[in-house]
């Protein structure tokens, strides 16, 4: 009898830690997604769409929470220690800084996801005031007397680094040289008011605070704006952009101490499914599945694009050129 009792105790405690670890699988987790200024919208929208999908895949609930500011400070919070499982950022050389400066990231980490780690692109745009008042049509109406221009801050924002160099190339081919696009960058910088920390500041600077004549904006940050105020404001496609190619990707240190890594990773590797690349067309980025691309054509038009690697060699020289201290930006910004 007494070993009856053992055995049936036995029995019960092995059903026990099995239930108890079943439900210990299934207790619900919570991500950080440590992004830049403009994907507030949609990672909204995609963190809806990847919790349900999470759910039916492994019955676990999932929590997406979201941290959004200018690309280059966002780095930075993640060095300091901002507790992130995923960055999804405005450039690559914000996402380098993580392993540059702490080894948070694998060194390798562009590689672990299709398109160097993009799973969409954007571009640069003018955005004017409605009926174009002041005739802007392309960057060299930028640098014209009278002409008051919105951009953020290059020493803090992904999106405006990628701004600088559009207009930086488009004047090296127009007018030949280096030293002509110096020129032209330090012409254009003159005639900005304000240096907002992040594109999401310029966006609300231009659009609710009527500073400006122009609005150097991601195109989806553009469409946002027509959307919200499309009696206030147009579209202007300028004659030569740059292929803006924000990555993503999981904070090593952090997920692998939180044990969070297969849920962080799937979380990205969805962005490339087709429900992924839907929700980003739908706002306004540039999907790279043909599929995708095919259907949101007429809201992203083509335009003759160069990429930062055809242009700048690579982040990293980019970087030494034109944003460190004492580089271009500096040189130019300064003498103001």
């Amino acid at each position: 009898m007494i070993q009856y009792s053992l055995a049936r105790r036995a029995l019960v405690a092995a059903v026990f830690a099995a239930f108890s670890g079943l439900a210990s699988s299934q207790a619900a987790v919570s991500l950080l997604n440590v992004s830049y200024d403009p994907t507030r919208e949609l990672y909204v929208e995609y963190n809806q769409a990847f919790a349900r999908y999470w759910k039916g895949k492994t019955g676990q609930d999932v929590t997406i929470k979201q941290s959004h500011g200018g690309s280059g400070k966002q780095a930075r919070s993640v060095i300091d220690g901002l507790d992130a499982d995923v960055v999804t950022l405005a450039l690559a050389g914000d996402i380098d800084a993580l392993y540059n400066n702490g080894g948070w990231i694998a060194q390798d980490w562009q590689k672990r996801l299709p398109h160097n780690s993009s799973p969409y692109t954007s571009t640069v745009v003018l955005v004017v005031r409605q009926g174009n008042p002041k005739g802007i049509k392309d960057w060299d109406d930028l640098i014209k007397s009278g002409i008051s221009v919105i951009t953020p801050n290059p020493k803090t924002s992904g999106g405006a680094r990628w701004n600088y160099l559009a207009a930086w190339e488009f004047a090296k081919r127009k007018y030949g040289g280096e030293a002509k696009a110096k020129e032209f960058v330090a012409a254009l910088y003159k005639n900005v008011p304000v240096l907002d920390t992040g594109a999401r500041g310029s966006s609300i600077t231009f659009a609710q605070r009527n500073q400006g004549d122009v609005f150097i904006s991601w195109e989806n940050e553009a469409h946002l704006l027509e959307k919200e105020f499309g009696n206030k404001v147009d579209i202007v496609y300028p004659s030569l952009s740059i292929v803006a190619e924000p990555p993503v990707t999981v904070v090593d240190k952090n997920v692998d101490r939180k044990g969070t890594r297969k849920v962080a990773e799937e979380y990205l590797n969805y962005l490339y499914s087709d429900e992924g690349q839907d929700i980003a067309g739908k706002n306004y980025y540039r999907p790279i599945s043909p599929k995708a691309q095919a259907k949101y054509v007429k809201q992203l038009p083509k335009l003759p694009l160069f990429t930062l690697e055809q242009a700048f060699g690579s982040w990293a020289k980019a970087d030494r050129d034109h944003f460190a201290d004492g580089a271009s930006f500096d040189q130019i910004y300064t003498k103001k």
